[in-house]
């Protein structure tokens, strides 16, 4: 009964009404669609750094000592039974030309061979950098197939000549389509990048040749542990037993770490969408008031007939729950939609998908803020006099 009669007096001011969901609509559109998107993103980003393997290891040199770990030390540290490849890896931003095209800014890596095989990128068309390039200083690039696409203009690059700061490298190789790194920057274009020896990358930015970070592949996915035991063991010896000299991050810390980032935006995030619900809150409680001022006459004639103080209270609180409810549910609805369209922008760089956790998290809140913000308005109709109310025009 109590249902019923809210629902006809929902209805009975529709514009009102509507108004009181609008507020709490938009804030379940902005906690859903906002906490949605980190979701998708840190699943995107958490499958990414999941397909490099589980067999990976970073290390960075913070503090050499004044002996600096030179390019052939890593061909030591591969003797070692638990590590199977090491490669060094320098990034810098250089200017990219191709023919008469415009300049562009790519992202320009110097490493070795096998830091392919390390983050499992495979060869489209051509050869990777090979060991002789490296000991010669050669000037030789190997494309990701995004760079070769927007560079080139095709993706078969291999012999073709691109300039980077003015100075001419031989394109030997583009790396296949599926397993290119190339991704989008913010402002959605393509982010060029470009593999060249690392000894070459040295000459033309002007930086050192000694080594300040690497990557580490262990010997299968069961020797992870003995393979950074092996790599903390050779570097402690390196620098004087100084832990601090250098870090060391496997996938699992890397994935910690960016889960822990994600879960503190997600709330952050959630928290600023959440004031917006209490918003629409108010927005009930103000409007259940003025409706409460409308209908004293209506509560007196209820009361005279028989409705005690549990029916009037119940009565104006469902009501209160149902525009909470409906604008909660129009909400999630609206969310999927905006999902969906935001699908088509994104692309194929994440696939953005409602939360349902937080759909149904959503609906709860949406309850407890109709029933909080309601209980007000339901108290005071409740204790009205019915004399009074009866007097009231």
């Amino acid at each position: 009964m109590a249902w019923k009669m809210a629902w006809k007096s929902v209805l009975a001011n529709k514009l009102r009404s509507f108004l009181s969901i609008l507020g709490i609509l938009i804030g379940v559109i902005s906690l859903v669609v906002l906490v949605s998107i980190v979701s998708s993103a840190t699943g995107s980003i958490t499958d990414t750094i999941s397909s490099l393997g589980t067999d990976l290891l970073s290390v960075s040199i913070t503090d050499d000592k004044e002996n600096p770990l030179r390019l052939a030390e890593l061909d030591t540290l591969m003797e070692e039974d638990d590590i199977s490849l090491a490669a060094p890896l320098e990034q810098t931003s250089l200017t990219a030309k191709y023919g008469y095209t415009s300049d562009e800014s790519a992202v320009v890596y110097g490493t070795t061979n096998p830091y392919f095989s390390i983050q499992g990128l495979t060869l489209g068309s051509g050869r990777l950098l090979l060991q002789t390039d490296v000991d010669n200083m050669s000037y030789v690039a190997v494309l990701s197939y995004e760079t070769a696409v927007e560079l080139v203009g095709r993706p078969d690059a291999t012999g073709e000549t691109v300039y980077l700061d003015g100075i001419p490298f031989l394109v030997v190789g583009v790396l296949a389509e599926e397993d290119s790194s190339s991704g989008l920057s913010l402002s959605g274009e393509t982010t060029l990048e470009v593999y060249i020896p690392y000894t070459t990358l040295s000459r033309v930015s002007g930086s050192s040749r000694y080594v300040s970070r690497f990557y580490l592949s262990a010997a299968d996915d069961t020797s992870l542990e003995r393979a950074e035991l092996a790599a903390t063991t050779f570097l402690l010896e390196r620098f004087d037993q100084d832990e601090d000299a250098f870090t060391i991050m496997d996938q699992s810390a890397i994935e910690e770490a960016m889960s822990s980032v994600t879960d503190t935006l997600s709330l952050m995030l959630g928290g600023i969408a959440a004031i917006s619900l209490f918003v629409g809150g108010i927005g009930i409680m103000n409007i259940m008031l003025v409706s409460v001022t409308e209908r004293t006459r209506e509560i007196g004639i209820r009361k005279a007939i028989g409705a005690d103080l549990t029916d009037i209270m119940v009565q104006f609180l469902v009501e209160a729950l149902l525009i909470s409810v409906l604008g909660g549910l129009m909400g999630l609805g609206m969310s999927w939609v905006i999902l969906q369209i935001a699908n088509l922008f994104v692309g194929e760089t994440m696939t953005l998908r409602l939360n349902l956790q937080v759909a149904w998290l959503a609906v709860g809140f949406c309850a407890l803020i109709g029933t909080i913000f309601g209980l007000y308005p339901a108290m005071k109709a409740a204790r009205k006099d019915p004399i009074e109310a009866l007097r009231y025009s």
